[in-house]
C-alpha cells in the first residue's frame, strides 16, 4: 500500500476529530497527574490544524506533516505542543517522496519518536507518550499493529511511575493513572489504523 497526501490529510483530520471528541476526558486524565489542560490545549491546536488543512491542501505528505508540526507548535500550549510539533516536523524531514511505502511510513514515525525523545529528553518507561509510540512502531515493523496493541500500550502507562514532566512531582502517586499524552497518542494511532482499514 502507498500513502499519499490525501491519506495523510485524512489521518490528521481523523486524529483531530478524536481528540476534540475526547477533550474533556484528556483534561480529566491530566487533572489527576498534570495541570489539567491537555485536552483543552490539544483540541484548540487541532481545531486550528483542521482549518489549515481545509484552507490549503498540502502539496505532499512531507508538506502535510510540516503543516501539522508548525500548527501544533504555534497553537498547542503546555508540554504537548512542543512534543507533538517536534514529532511531526521530524517526520516531515524524514520524507523525500510525494507518496510513502509502508517502510517509509515506519521510518518517518521512527524519526517522529526520536524527535519526541530529543525534545522531551525522555525514553520509554517514564510514563509519557513515548510509551505508546515505541510499542506501536515495533508492532508496525512486525506488521502486527491492532487496536488491542495500542490499547495495551496505553493501559501499561497506568502502572508506571512518572519520572518526566509535571506528573514526576507526584512520584509514586502518579501510579494508577493513565498518562494523558499516551492517551492522545493512542488516538493518533487508532486513527492511523482506521485509515488502513478504509484503504
Amino acid at each position: 500500500m502507498t500513502y499519499n497526501t490525501k491519506w495523510a490529510v485524512q489521518w490528521l483530520q481523523d486524529f483531530s476529530e478524536r481528540v476534540i471528541q475526547n477533550k474533556q476526558l484528556l483534561s480529566d486524565l491530566d487533572q489527576a497527574i498534570g495541570d489539567g489542560d491537555h485536552g483543552i490545549n490539544m483540541a484548540r491546536g487541532l481545531t486550528e490544524l483542521q482549518k489549515a488543512l481545509a484552507e490549503k491542501e498540502p502539496a505532499s505528505v512531507k508538506d502535510t506533516f510540516k503543516t501539522a508540526g508548525m500548527t501544533i507548535l504555534s497553537k498547542v500550549g503546555g508540554a504537548s505542543g512542543p512534543l507533538y510539533g517536534s514529532a511531526f516536523l521530524a517526520m516531515s524531514k524524514a520524507i523525500d517522496n510525494d507518496t510513502l511505502t509502508e517502510t517509509q511510513l515506519i521510518e518517518a514515525l521512527e524519526a517522529g519518536l526520536a524527535g519526541i525523545e530529543h525534545r522531551g529528553k525522555s525514553h520509554a518507561g517514564e510514563k509519557t507518550m513515548i510509551d505508546v509510540w515505541e510499542p506501536v512502531i515495533h508492532a508496525l515493523r512486525q506488521d502486527e499493529l491492532t487496536s488491542d496493541v495500542i490499547e495495551a500500550a496505553l493501559q501499561k502507562t497506568k502502572d508506571l511511575k512518572a519520572t518526566k514532566g509535571r506528573a514526576a512531582y507526584l512520584g509514586d502517586r502518579s501510579i494508577g493513572h493513565l498518562d494523558p499524552g499516551a492517551y492522545s497518542s493512542a488516538l493518533l494511532f487508532q486513527a492511523l489504523l482506521a485509515r488502513e482499514e478504509v484503504n
